[in-house]
């Protein structure tokens, strides 16, 4: 259990975040940092820390993480003895659209946090990476230690390139880093835009989704209860080891296709989607598959949510969410 430690998360208000900053409160200083964008609506994430924010070892810092001048101040008072950062522009279909923007949070904000600590002797890091890197071209099952296919998006490009530089910080400054890969991340608090989401909500109102493809994508979901294990076990790994950098997956280790995720909301919520067909989008992978021997071996990490039931658990919070 960890304990007794600061902790600095970037997108901390966010869904995995929120959810993990939680899980850390009780034994824990939290120090989360968040510039609540408009990527979607900020009040979301308001809500997401409202049980954190009456905690006294909790401080809410609201902070660009370009701004690397405020950065360095909180380093220099709060003496983090890890950082998780999760804060990134988040989605494959918008980085298209904006990919000068992606590559400036995502990449500028990054080489922020590894100047900062490198200045301010914070040796420990979790990155957020994610199964984008992988791209299409790469061997079923995704393995960390395999040559990388062709990424397929700016979003993904940004993941591959920090995974880069905190390889980077960690030969030349010897910081500790696990660049750990999330796969599809879902349940209670996942981000409007995501596919469970938005299905849940236009299902239930009665609105044709939009359904890319015929069907036979297929996605290895990870339930958020899982990814955050996954986490905590890393930091419990990178503050017992030195000399630590290491890129780990972690997945429900199930792919699921996109006809069975519509059925298994279709059975949480008890109704019938209206399926509008449309053609595959650019920037989307066609299969996610990854290989967690390394998380297992590493950080005893098993994910123990059957995507039938984090579907469940996910449509009950959303129907409680939105009485």
């Amino acid at each position: 259990m960890i304990k007794n430690k600061t902790i600095l998360i970037t997108g901390g208000a966010g869904f995995i975040g929120s959810t993990l900053s939680e899980s850390l409160i009780e034994n824990n200083k939290i120090i989360n940092i968040d510039n609540f964008n408009d990527f979607y609506n900020p009040d979301i994430k308001r809500d997401n820390i409202k049980k954190l924010i009456d905690f006294r070892n909790y401080v809410l810092i609201e902070n660009d993480i370009r701004n690397a001048k405020i950065l360095n101040e909180i380093f220099e008072r709060h003496k983090p003895d890890i950082v998780i950062h999760i804060a990134a522009m988040a989605g494959v279909r918008p980085s298209i659209n904006s990919p000068e923007l992606y590559e400036d949070v995502n990449v500028r904000g990054t080489i922020n946090i590894l100047q900062a600590m490198k200045k301010h002797g914070a040796r420990n890091l979790i990155f957020a990476s994610s199964s984008s890197v992988y791209g299409n071209d790469s061997k079923i099952p995704f393995k960390e230690d395999e040559p990388l296919g062709k990424v397929i998006s700016p979003y993904a490009a940004t993941k591959k390139s920090n995974e880069d530089f905190c390889y980077v910080y960690h030969h030349l400054y010897g910081l500790n880093i696990i660049a750990l890969r999330f796969f599809t991340v879902y349940g209670p608090r996942q981000r409007p835009d995501l596919a469970i989401h938005k299905f849940t909500r236009m299902i239930l109102n009665g609105e044709p989704i939009p359904f890319y493809g015929d069907g036979t994508t297929m996605r290895d979901y990870a339930y958020i209860d899982d990814v955050v294990r996954g986490i905590n076990a890393s930091v419990e790994y990178v503050l017992s080891n030195k000399n630590v950098f290491e890129i780990i997956n972690l997945s429900g280790n199930k792919p699921v296709t996109l006809n069975e995720m519509v059925a298994q909301i279709e059975k949480a919520t008890g109704k019938k989607a209206i399926i509008n067909k449309l053609p595959m989008q650019p920037g989307d992978v066609i299969r996610t598959y990854a290989d967690i021997s390394k998380a297992q071996r590493l950080l005893n990490f098993q994910p123990n949510t059957p995507f039938e039931e984090g579907i469940r658990k996910f449509v009950d919070w959303y129907l409680e969410a939105n009485k």
